[in-house]
Order: C-alpha cells, then sequence, then structure tokens
C-alpha cells in the first residue's frame, strides 16, 4: 500500500521540523513548500532530509510562496497529497506592525489561495486540511480562551488569523471539505525563532553566563502566555487531521505565566538570580550577587496594542482527541537554555 502524502507549508520553521519529523515516523511521504532565498534557510531540517535520487527517500522539498497562487495548483497537480497543512506566514505579533499588508497577504490571503486551489482543481473532497490558527486571535478576551470565545484580536498578525480561520470555516460548510483549525496557543523549543521572547531569553541567559553578553533588553515583562512544547503541538495538528470528522481545536495548557517568570526561571538555570529595582521602562534586573544589570527595558519592544493574557482550556481536544500536553513550563525553559549553551560550547 502506497504510503500517505503530506504537504506542508512553512517547513522549514520549527513547527515544520517536528511535523516533518511525526509524519515521516509514521510512514508518510512529505513535501515540504519553501520560499526561494539568497540564504540557506533549511538548517532546521538539514537531518531530515535525503539525497532526492537515492531510494528510500521521503522528504521532498518545493520552491513555492504563499503569495503565488499558480505555483500552488502547480505542486498540488503534482503531488495530489491527501493531508496539507498550513504553518506558513509572518508570525512576528510586534514586526506584524510594522509590514501589515505583508502578514495580511501571507497569513490572510495565503491560507485562502491554498483553499481556493483545492477547490479550484477538485481536490476538496480527496484531502485533508489544516489551518495553522493562533491564541493571537483571542487577543483582549477574557481568559481561559477556548473554542467557544469570541475573538477580539489586537493586531494586524491576529486580525489575518481570524480571516483565515473563518475561511478555513467557510470552504468545509460551502463545498464539504475536511477543513480544520488548530487554535494554537504560544508553544516553543529550541528551534524557535531567534527573534521570538523565549528563544531571546534563552540565548541571553546562556551568552550572559558565558561572559559574551551583558544584558538583554526587554519589552512588557507582565504580560502572561500559556507556554508549551512545540514537539506536543505538532503531534495535536495530527490528531486533529485524523479525527473522523473536520472540526477547530484548542491547543494549550491551561497555565499562563508571566514573560519575567520565563526570564527568571531561564537566569536561574545558569546560576544568575535577578532582582528587580524601579518601574516602567526605568526598571532593570540585576544579579543578585554582584548588582551587575542583567535586564533592562526597551520601549521598541512594546506593542501598540498589548495582549495582557492568554491561557487556553483544551478541555475539548483532550476529550475528543485524547490529546493533552506533557511537557511542563520549567523543563521547556530548561531544555532551551540547555541548547543555548551547547551551540555555545
Amino acid at each position: 500500500m502506497a504510503s500517505k502524502k503530506a504537504l506542508i507549508t512553512g517547513i522549514t520553521g520549527q513547527d515544520g521540523y517536528y511535523l516533518a519529523k511525526l509524519l515521516l515516523a509514521k510512514g508518510y511521504e512529505v513535501h515540504g513548500l519553501k520560499r526561494r532565498s539568497s540564504l540557506i534557510n533549511t538548517s532546521r531540517i538539514d537531518d531530515l532530509y535525503q539525497d532526492p535520487h537515492v531510494d528510500g527517500t521521503r522528504l521532498f522539498l518545493h520552491f513555492g510562496d504563499a503569495s503565488d497562487v499558480l505555483s500552488t495548483v502547480d505542486i498540488l497537480h503534482q503531488i495530489q497529497p491527501q493531508e496539507i497543512y498550513n504553518i506558513a506566514a509572518q508570525s512576528h505579533v510586534r514586526v506584524s506592525f510594522d509590514i501589515p499588508e505583508y502578514t495580511a497577504d501571507t497569513v490572510g490571503l495565503g491560507a485562502l489561495r491554498l483553499l481556493r486551489a483545492i477547490q479550484a482543481i477538485g481536490m476538496a473532497k480527496d484531502v485533508r486540511f489544516y489551518q495553522a490558527s493562533s491564541s493571537e486571535m483571542f487577543g483582549k478576551a477574557e481568559p481561559p480562551q477556548s473554542e467557544k470565545t469570541p475573538f477580539y484580536p489586537r493586531s494586524p498578525y491576529a486580525a489575518a488569523k481570524c480571516f483565515a480561520y473563518w475561511m478555513t470555516i467557510n470552504y468545509r460548510e460551502s463545498y464539504g471539505m475536511f477543513a480544520t483549525n488548530g487554535i494554537l496557543f504560544n508553544h516553543e523549543s529550541p528551534l524557535r525563532g531567534e527573534t521570538f521572547v523565549t528563544r531571546k531569553i534563552a540565548s541571553a541567559a546562556a551568552k550572559i553566563s558565558k561572559g559574551l553578553q551583558d544584558c538583554v533588553y526587554m519589552g512588557n515583562l507582565d504580560a502572561r502566555r500559556d507556554w508549551g512544547h512545540a514537539r506536543d503541538y505538532v503531534h495535536g495538528m495530527y490528531l486533529i487531521m485524523q479525527h473522523a470528522k473536520a472540526d477547530d481545536f484548542v491547543l494549550a495548557t491551561g497555565r499562563a505565566e508571566t514573560v519575567r517568570f520565563f526570564l527568571e526561571h531561564a537566569f536561574a538555570h545558569v546560576g544568575l538570580e535577578i532582582t528587580w529595582e524601579g518601574e516602567g521602562i526605568q526598571e532593570v534586573g540585576r544579579d543578585k550577587k554582584n548588582g551587575k544589570i542583567l535586564v533592562r527595558i526597551d520601549e521598541r519592544y512594546f506593542r501598540p496594542t498589548e495582549v495582557h493574557v492568554l491561557c487556553g482550556d483544551y478541555a475539548k481536544a483532550k476529550a475528543d482527541l485524547g490529546w493533552e500536553p506533557t511537557v511542563n513550563l520549567e523543563d521547556l525553559i530548561k531544555e532551551m537554555v540547555e541548547s543555548e549553551l551547547q551551540l555555545l560550547a
């Protein structure tokens, strides 16, 4: 029996790596969509990739872009996948305020282009589609946030994700397509992008402990987030796609902690205890032993509209999919800092 074929957009990112690894382990033939770039940006998936001329290779990369519908149609025709995971996006929330049109195009219209291509070439009944929705769509809504919580997006990124979410449901209801949304809360790993706050903190803790960096500049320390491990969340994506019917699910841990908490635990792992003094943008975090400033506040890292608390209720995913997180936040922080120390070594 031929193996299932899956197409992953955004395969070179954190989630792309863990998802590809999971699907390959389950016997899938995996195809990934990547943008053309002057830089080689496949480092995350290099250990999964093999020579396409060698028998047994089951991971293939294709050049494509969320803004180019014709290339998407060509790739769908060529591959004929049974499952499509749309996880490509301009996913940096703060940056989305600086490039809102590009964010809307790649995140919102990118999802629509994929759905339209599936329907236009007659694959609506033959393919399962997963849309990577985001907890940022809840924005200002009161926690805990579940599938029944109304959205209140507070950034161009979140608004674009809302559009993609509703278009996925629209195509499900209009054309009978197996089209699903996974509303994922923050999920991290050592493979998180270097500009994201958790990776930035883990990297800074490692470098400062080795004398390679003086301090780290931060934004809102009191924003609370529901953080889990990306490995758990891509397993949730897979389970959503294997469910008997297309539906929408929140994946979360049900626990929210502050950015300050993440900082304190990351630095504690390398033997640095932070004490805080001052208020607002004048606040600093000092090394308790010698008084050296380890953390400073920089207003450039604040969003124009802040999301104060995101904390998810994953009861539906647990009941219907048997999914729940397996990695706690303290272990996640430890893993990320240890990875940064190994990179320095």
